[in-house]
């Protein structure tokens, strides 16, 4: 089968979907699938030379809409030679664009919404929340409604995906989303981390790895970590991620506020072996998220066997809480710190249960190999068979 992936962004850095989008392009690859990914990115940019794989930069593009009049006649050019493309995301112009070039053509697209239609931003953010209904009804509602299939992660994300426009049709499948298992050689990688971060030899470390946003609950975390720092002096908090500048001044300001300034270690992005590095040196992974589809790193922390303490607005927490592969509690800072409390309370044999539990729950849910048949399956089921000339 021949796949085309469509993107706003091929760039690591700004987060989104595109670290899950290379993991299933991998995988899709590896198993025989022919894809290419077409993103709206200036083909000048290093991000994009560097990218492990084919891609069509169509930019640059305009503002962060990524409007771009290249992509409709590229795709009416080029789209025929794929059994399907993939849209991936919502709110920029890949969607709209796809949809004006194909949506009465012989050549289905399906889109993955990626958690953008969940009501969360529908109450945090209202002013833009209006702003998109006046972009809805002649966009993405005809983007969803004409696409041979909408595609959700995971069940949690189809139900909150109709709570955000009453004007709303789509064709509905719930398909999966994971990532790719990651390398195995775990002594290592955690000494490669450690020989970058000397001063974390010997700490037991609480992980927060991805962008440092204020959907994420970072200051939850900060604050909650604050509360039992001082009864468990070996333990120390990594913050690994990009983000907004002004942002992470602000955390670190109130770190310092509540007497815990050198119990937080800073590290920015992390990439490559330091990130698996980290992963595997850490002893849990948090995220007490306010909104979070999937979290591709709860995933990858769950692949290196490492228990995941996450809020129940990460998607997939009925999955991680079923398996016993982590801890689940609101996203409050009163649940939060309950998290956090849970987690140093427990006794040696129950953090080891745990661990095996998340090896297990990545390995029979959320393995990209897994999600790349699921996908071939939905486009299979779904695409109008005269489209399919390819399918392997």
């Amino acid at each position: 089968m021949r796949l085309l992936h469509l993107i706003p962004s091929v760039d690591l850095r700004g987060g989104g979907p595109i670290e899950g989008v290379r993991r299933l392009h991998d995988s899709l690859a590896a198993q025989g699938h022919e894809g290419e990914l077409v993103s709206l990115d200036d083909p000048s940019a290093s991000f994009v030379r560097d990218f492990p794989g084919k891609v069509t930069a169509l930019g640059p593009s305009a503002s962060s809409y990524h409007y771009n009049a290249r992509l409709v006649p590229w795709l009416k050019a080029h789209a025929p030679r794929f059994d399907a493309v993939i849209v991936n995301g919502l709110w920029q112009y890949p969607g709209f664009g796809t949809w004006r070039a194909l949506h009465r053509s012989a050549t289905p697209y399906f889109v993955y919404t990626h958690g953008m239609l969940d009501p969360w931003f529908k109450r945090q953010y209202p002013l833009k929340h209006a702003k998109k209904w006046a972009y809805w009804p002649w966009g993405e509602y005809r983007v969803l409604r004409d696409a041979a299939a909408v595609i959700f992660t995971c069940e949690e994300e189809r139900l909150l995906a109709r709570q955000s426009f009453w004007l709303y049709r789509a064709r509905e499948v719930v398909g999966s989303y994971g990532t790719a298992a990651p390398p195995r050689d775990a002594e290592r990688l955690s000494k490669a981390f450690f020989t970058a971060y000397p001063a974390l030899a010997g700490k037991r470390i609480l992980l927060f790895l991805g962008r440092i946003h204020e959907k994420k609950g970072p200051d939850l975390l900060v604050d909650a970590f604050a509360a039992i720092a001082a009864q468990h002096p070996d333990l120390q908090l990594v913050m690994a991620g990009p983000g907004d500048a002004s942002l992470t001044a602000e955390l670190q300001s109130r770190a310092a506020s509540r007497g815990i300034a050198d119990r937080i270690s800073w590290t920015g992005m992390l990439e490559g072996d330091l990130k698996w590095g980290a992963f595997y040196a850490c002893d849990a992974f948090c995220l007490p998220s306010h909104q979070e589809n999937f979290g591709i790193a709860v995933a990858e922390a769950l692949a290196c066997g490492r228990p995941v303490l996450i809020s129940n607005k990460v998607n997939i927490w009925r999955e991680i809480e079923a398996d016993g592969a982590g801890l689940v509690e609101d996203d409050t800072p009163a649940g939060t710190a309950a998290l956090l409390a849970r987690w140093v309370a427990a006794s040696p044999a129950q953090l080891a249960d745990m661990q095996k539990a998340a090896t297990a729950c990545f390995e029979h849910r959320f393995q990209m190999e897994h999600v790349a048949r699921k996908l071939v399956e939905i486009v299979g089921q779904h695409a109008p068979t005269h489209a399919l000339p390819t399918i392997s």
